[in-house]
């Protein structure tokens, strides 16, 4: 139980940690950062639950005002902008993540954790970001599809990424993946 809390708490500094990084601010107001790649490590490390409540730990310290979102955003604010449905997202992503992630225990961790982070951190994630774009914004889903379909490629690179990562990890430290367990 303590060892849960401790990854719990330990992913969820690592989401924040990301959005540090620089990042580009693009004038459709969605921020291009590494953010997301937490959350699919999330997901490929802890799994769905654990990675769940790390990325649902992240949100409400947002929430209630902590700047850590990419940009130092933070607050209530954030449910009106149009990152929304990345936003809130996020646990979903991870949770999603981290089921295929279990699921593909017969897969060598670097493709199991690519394919589970393709579907959970883009797949499910833009489903979800899309929508809260559309509804911030007023766009047709082709219009935010059109838009939002730039960030893609440098998600892409965020999979291949958190499949390199969770498998050195797994590498490094075997039996340290609790998706693997």
């Amino acid at each position: 139980m303590e060892r849960s809390l401790t990854l719990i708490a330990l992913f969820a500094a690592l989401i924040a940690a990301l959005g540090l990084m620089p990042n580009l601010m693009l004038a459709t107001g969605v921020p291009i950062s590494a953010q997301s790649m937490g959350v699919m490590l999330c997901g490929t490390v802890l799994g769905a639950k654990r990675g769940f409540l790390a990325a649902l730990l992240f949100v409400v310290l947002v929430a209630l005002g902590l700047p850590l979102l990419a940009g130092g955003r933070g607050g209530l604010a954030v449910f009106a902008s149009p990152t929304v449905g990345f936003f809130v997202g996020f646990p979903v992503a991870a949770f999603a993540t981290g089921f295929v992630m279990e699921q593909a225990r017969n897969m060598s961790v670097t493709v199991a954790a690519s394919i589970a982070s393709a579907v959970g951190g883009i797949l499910v994630l833009y489903f979800m970001g899309v929508a809260g774009f559309m509804m911030v914004l007023s766009k047709t889903p082709l219009e935010a599809l059109s838009i939002l379909g730039w960030f893609i490629p440098g998600d892409l690179i965020k999979v291949v990424l958190t499949g390199l990562i969770t498998a050195g990890l797994a590498r490094a430290r075997p039996g340290s993946l609790p998706s693997r367990a």
